[in-house]
């Protein structure tokens, strides 16, 4: 069985590790990694690779850049070609970029099952470039891998409940294994180079489009940045794109502990010793939730509904975290990756089986 798996940007990244170290526990189950290039810089991909152990893609299509149509429609094209050379038995994608999205289409147009990880997720924003990435895979998804209980009924309320399983986050997975890791090389000095103490500091990244193309809304998030460094150090990896959005806007970043982005045993330091974490990114919400770290949420709604019901997170508009704080089991026991790997073993045996 061979399963092509489509990655292309920071949390993609960090899925797949877990995904592929359970494939390669499978005898028979061979796997061809495709990086679509969405994320080239070294920091944001090649880093990523390196740390979490995870092969050298088969392809790298080096696509990036352009609109978001236009960067899909090129990595559509290329997938293609890709999934016509290979011939993959599945194709599995990770959560709700253009990579995902041309992934998904690329297979269900050549008749190969797709199987999502991270489907059912919803903010019910569909300005969001994410939020009709996420719908359309799931439409055309075969096996729909849910990390959580609401995700299963996002879809259930869509119409969609055949090939829909609740497994958990991947996620969670990765996390343990790089703490495990940290613990066992100690080869992260992120604290000393940007000179901030534990539980002395936040940690806050910015990277959707909704708040980086108007110069209005940037502009206010910097601000309230700028207003929480004023009680602790505000670390902020900056994303390239609101880099060049800064430059463009004409706006500074004075006050604020900017640095390049940084690498996934770095960023998991960071947020374990962070006071909280200011993001619009939904893997950081998460994250900072495995390390019990307070997150505020810079965007006007979340598809992490969870981590506001139980107290760990808040949307920037919202004055309180909700009380008591309690923990979210649904993210599972950090074994996702094996639950997934079984899902598609077990269906693709199934669909193959001859008919009588």
């Amino acid at each position: 069985m061979k399963i092509l798996s489509i990655v292309g940007a920071r949390p993609q990244f960090v899925k797949a590790a877990a995904i592929s170290r359970a494939i390669r526990c499978v005898p028979g189950l061979e796997e061809v990694l495709v990086h679509t290039g969405q994320h080239l810089d070294a920091n944001m991909s090649q880093v990523f690779f390196e740390e979490l152990e995870i092969p050298e893609p088969h392809h790298n299509l080096a696509i990036s850049g352009g609109g978001h149509g236009e960067m899909t429609g090129r990595m559509l094209e290329a997938l293609e070609r890709t999934a016509l050379l290979e011939k993959p038995d599945y194709v599995l994608v990770f959560g709700d970029t253009n990579s995902t999205l041309a992934g998904a289409l690329a297979a269900a147009k050549l008749h190969i099952p797709v199987a999502h990880v991270e489907a059912g997720l919803r903010s019910h924003n569909r300005r969001m470039p994410e939020e009709v990435n996420r719908i359309l895979t799931d439409h055309v998804g075969t096996v729909l891998l849910c990390p959580t209980l609401r995700a299963v009924e996002n879809l259930a309320a869509e119409g969609i409940t055949h090939g829909v399983h609740h497994v958990g986050d991947v996620m969670y997975d990765v996390m343990l294994h790089a703490i495990k890791g940290l613990q066992a090389k100690h080869n992260s000095d992120v604290l000393e180079r940007l000179s901030v103490n534990e539980n002395g500091y936040f940690v806050a990244t910015v990277h959707r489009a909704e708040n980086t193309d108007d110069p209005a809304q940037l502009a206010k998030i910097l601000t309230y940045l700028k207003s929480r460094a004023a009680e602790h150090p505000v670390v902020f990896p900056i994303h390239p794109r609101t880099r060049d959005a800064v430059t463009r806007s004409r706006l500074d970043l004075n006050g604020l502990t900017v640095c390049e982005p940084v690498s996934y045993l770095d960023m998991t330091l960071l947020l374990a010793g962070a006071v909280g974490v200011l993001t619009d990114s939904g893997g950081l919400q998460k994250e900072a939730y495995f390390h019990r770290t307070p997150c505020v949420t810079l965007r006007d709604e979340t598809e992490w509904v969870e981590t506001i019901e139980c107290g760990w997170n808040r949307l920037w508009s919202q004055p309180n975290f909700a009380e008591p704080r309690c923990d979210i089991p649904e993210y599972g026991d950090g074994k996702t990756a094996d639950r997934i790997v079984s899902i598609i073993v077990d269906r693709f045996g199934k669909s193959s089986r001859p008919t009588t």
